[in-house]
């Protein structure tokens, strides 16, 4: 198979620009290519390597129809991320990382039921019995809440994996992942850990065109997973449609097979009783002498 991507393409959006040499953090050694100007250089080769492994890894997760949660709350990544990733339905963080959201998972879905419970206050008329100040009060808590949680609210269970942009700023959610054992993945850059993560991707995490490119091609194998998951199902329920009306198509020949033994042997029983009769002797009708 292919790779994702390429050396190039990951070149002319700028992915190999890493931090300067005095921000480094000694265990991305193994991803640097040279250092150049006072700045960090990654090996795109190994970036092209690590991508493929972190893609086909999340598209077998989206194809047993998990959900993955994208975390990216910098100020170049979060539209960018936010885009791509409503475009494949899976849950994201673009705002602040609300502390305990997976650890205290409970109480954020407390909160998605209470944006829930106002929508249902505006439709089913209580909005109208209460004062304009209420009502003004209660539409900025759900305004609130649509902000910080609504591109979770889908989220009814703890995500299978992470994807996350800037690890050492979301080390919060990071933290919180390798606490209840979700699989990490991670754009990493040269100032950030890549052991603190499952899966790291070697890349700068400050370009834009960088965090696209990468965040498409993620995006793109879970699409593709998405796709294997469909055809998958409705091939098992062609599978079943053709089990059963197969079935059906058996017991209807073995009842056309049993009315015909049983109407042989009712034939047959009508000859047997046939023979009988007209075998049986006679009764004499002439008197004895």
């Amino acid at each position: 198979m292919s790779s994702r991507t390429n050396f190039n393409e990951l070149l002319e959006a700028g992915s190999h620009f890493g931090h300067l040499k005095r921000k480094w953090n000694p265990a991305m050694a193994p991803y640097i290519f040279t250092e150049k100007n006072g700045i960090h250089i990654i090996d795109l080769n190994k970036t092209v390597a690590k991508i493929d492994e972190a893609a086909n890894a999340l598209k077998q997760i989206a194809k047993s129809g998990k959900k993955i949660l994208f975390v990216a709350t910098k100020k170049q990544a979060k539209d960018i991320v936010a885009d791509k990733v409503k475009a494949v339905n899976m849950p994201y963080v673009t705002e602040r990382w609300p502390g305990g959201m997976l650890t205290n998972f409970a109480t954020i879905r407390k909160a998605v039921r209470k944006m829930a419970s106002i929508d249902k206050m505006a439709t089913d008329g209580t909005f109208d019995n209460i004062s304009k100040k209420e009502k003004l009060q209660i539409s900025r808590v759900r305004a609130k809440l649509e902000t910080n949680l609504g591109s979770i609210a889908d989220l009814t269970r703890l995500p299978a994996a992470l994807f996350i942009v800037d690890i050492s700023k979301e080390h919060i959610a990071v933290a919180e992942a390798k606490r209840l054992n979700i699989p990490t993945f991670a754009i990493v850059d040269t100032n950030s850990d890549p052991n603190a993560v499952d899966y790291a991707i070697p890349a700068n995490d400050d370009a834009s065109t960088s965090i696209a490119l990468i965040t498409s091609i993620i995006t793109k194998a879970i699409e593709e997973g998405l796709a294997e998951r469909k055809v998958d199902k409705e091939t098992a329920a062609a599978e079943e449609k053709e089990g059963t009306s197969k079935t059906s198509r058996d017991e209807a020949e073995d009842l056309a097979e049993g009315a015909k033994f049983k109407t042989s042997e009712e034939e047959g029983a009508v000859g047997v009783a046939k023979k009988t009769t007209t075998g049986a002797r006679k009764p004499r009708t002439g008197t004895k002498k």
